[in-house]
């Protein structure tokens, strides 16, 4: 049994949910997102609560109750406190700017790099040496701040690049005369 599925997901004040068929509407003070399960669980909600079920005992549908639990509880959180990924940048000369709707990034390279941030996301940079990206939708937060840091990660010898807030970069001993 699911230990995840088990637990209903509550409703925090200021959040609605509506259940058509499969699919779950939730809006909040940040926005409404929405989720269609597979038809392996069943959606409810119990006044405050909402609970899902599986349908049967097979391993498809014990695997997607906890899932489909677990983006239900997303959805609420990405309506009422939403998503965050803070990112650092380190090296010599290596700084980032917002340019309206782009993100423009000096990272060592000949010419400058220029990110199109796309709708549903709001990148910020507070300093020269920091990202900050956010919304409400958790795959697109991770997967912007992950192509963001796809033009230049961290690398082991200096420690260069751009990293995730707090990520820890093994490193290596350069070369011995």
């Amino acid at each position: 049994m699911s230990r995840i599925g088990k637990k209903p997901v509550a409703l925090v004040k200021g959040v609605s949910a509506s259940i058509s068929g499969q699919t779950i509407e939730v809006k909040g003070p940040k926005g409404t997102r929405s989720f269609t399960a597979t038809d392996d669980v069943t959606l409810t909600i119990d006044g405050e609560i909402v609970k899902v079920t599986p349908r049967g005992t097979s391993k498809r549908a014990r695997q997607q109750w906890g899932m489909a639990r677990s983006m239900v509880e997303n959805l609420i959180q990405g309506v009422t406190t939403g998503f965050k990924k803070e990112l650092e940048i380190q090296g010599v000369g290596y700084r980032a700017a917002m340019a309206g709707n782009i993100l423009k990034l000096s990272l060592g390279y000949s010419h400058e790099v220029n990110f199109e941030v796309p709708a549903g996301v709001t990148v910020t940079s507070p300093k020269q040496t920091e990202i900050v990206v956010e919304g409400i939708d958790q795959q697109l937060v991770g997967q912007v701040a992950a192509n963001i840091r796809e033009w230049k990660k961290p690398e082991p010898y200096k420690g260069k690049g751009i990293r995730y807030k707090g990520e820890f970069v093994f490193r290596k001993e350069g070369k011995k005369k």
